[in-house]
């Protein structure tokens, strides 16, 4: 059996070349604390905690993004680069729902005849002829019809709910449907290709039909009436932080809050419901899932839904905090990052890394004051380091390819 070449010193080349690289990480390291050390120490301890609970709310957000995108290369293997515009217009739909007071009754039995329709037929269209399936989906058409023309101020979060949900769905099946089932068995960068076209097609949708202009979600209108302050203070000046913490905006706690709920609600329904089971079972081996008598298509169908929903309730929790504006897409390019350092494969690793990103954000804005290092490069070095280092992420699996 052949072995290793060895150095003089009686180490193995290959693992010179693992220590080399060890000691050049640890360098390089140990330089950046040094440059960043009296950026640091000039800031106070309250300042550097408060700093840190902002990057974890808005990580929160990043990691629901990133949910939705491992979702999806889970089940088929695609990194979706539409993921962006899907939250925006799944948003602002939410937002046309929840402000405007007379919603079509025909408008809105057509988006749930339509909607229905798509998820009988999932399988196959033949399934539209079962009378059982048709009389339970006649009946869903109603209630989702009612439930969207409620009129009334006090029902619009009803109204919202029901149709955004019902769009959101429609809008995974639609794209999984007629985009991305006919390119089963092409070469993977053609699906990839398709959705940078999807992401396009939203993106002109969302333009011609609400514009450019910013628009305020109020969501979170109520959270004064429940006696919620719009900045939470915590005195600290006589501990060892000096000064006093803060929330500026108990919308990004309420947000994060949601956020957590909508990720755990998501982990039971994964785990403990047979169409997730189904799911992971379908990420695993496609061929071997089929094989056992799994509906392949289906699943993947569900994966795209879900992933809707996800997008959808990211995109309602952004704009609540913040606004709903043409910018929010770029919230999904914040979250590869946090998607690569989790790993591709793993649920709870994209939550991590989108709270890691978030804190990377936020600490690099402070301490480069009037630059946008925090948005526009910190996450991205990350990626950067995050590939270089670790390529499957902290959680992700490692790929052995048989030649």
């Amino acid at each position: 059996m052949a072995q290793a070449a060895k150095t003089p010193s009686g180490i193995s080349s290959a693992d010179w070349k693992k220590y080399s690289k060890t000691i050049a990480y640890l360098v390089a390291l140990i330089l950046f604390l040094l440059w960043i050390r009296p950026m640091v120490a000039d800031q106070t301890p309250a300042r550097l905690v408060n700093v840190t609970v902002t990057g974890l709310l808005i990580g929160g957000i990043y990691g629901l993004v990133a949910v939705g995108i491992v979702i999806i290369n889970k089940a088929s293997g695609v990194f979706n680069f539409a993921h962006g515009y899907m939250m925006y217009f799944s948003a602002l739909v939410f937002y046309s729902f929840f402000t405007v007071a007379n919603i079509n009754v025909w408008a809105a039995a057509a988006l749930s005849i339509v909607t229905v329709v798509i998820a009988i037929s999932l399988g196959s269209w033949r399934d539209l002829l079962v009378p059982r399936n048709l009389l339970i989906g006649a009946g869903v058409v109603i209630v989702l019809t009612l439930l969207m023309t409620v009129g009334g101020p006090e029902l619009r979060m009803l109204r919202a709910l029901t149709g955004g949900v019902v769009t959101s769905v429609l809008m995974g099946l639609i794209i999984e449907r007629f985009t991305i089932r006919p390119l089963i068995g092409q070469p993977l960068f053609a699906i990839v290709l398709m959705t940078l076209a999807i992401d396009r097609i939203l993106a002109g949708i969302t333009q011609l039909v609400w514009g450019s202009s910013e628009k305020l979600l109020d969501v979170f209108a109520g959270l004064a009436g429940l006696g919620v302050p719009a900045t939470i203070r915590l005195d600290t000046s006589d501990t060892f932080l000096q000064g006093q913490l803060r929330i500026n905006q108990s919308e990004t706690l309420v947000a994060f809050v949601l956020a957590l709920v909508a990720f755990g609600a998501f982990v039971v329904f994964f785990r403990y419901t047979s169409v997730g089971l189904a799911m992971r079972a379908t990420a695993e081996n496609q061929r071997l899932a089929q094989s056992v008598g799994l509906r392949v298509r289906v699943v993947l169908a569900v994966a795209w839904s879900i992933a809707g929903l996800l997008a959808l309730t990211a995109g309602v929790l952004q704009g609540g905090a913040a606004t709903l504006e043409k910018g929010m897409p770029l919230l999904a390019l914040r979250a590869f990052p946090a998607v690569l350092l989790g790993g591709l494969e793993s649920i709870g690793g994209a939550l991590l890394g989108g709270f890691a990103i978030g804190i990377v954000q936020e600490w690099a804005n402070l301490l480069f004051q009037g630059t946008d290092a925090g948005t526009e490069l910190a996450p991205y070095v990350v990626l950067m380091i995050v590939l270089i280092i670790r390529p499957d992420g902290l959680f992700g699996q490692k790929r052995i390819e048989r030649i």
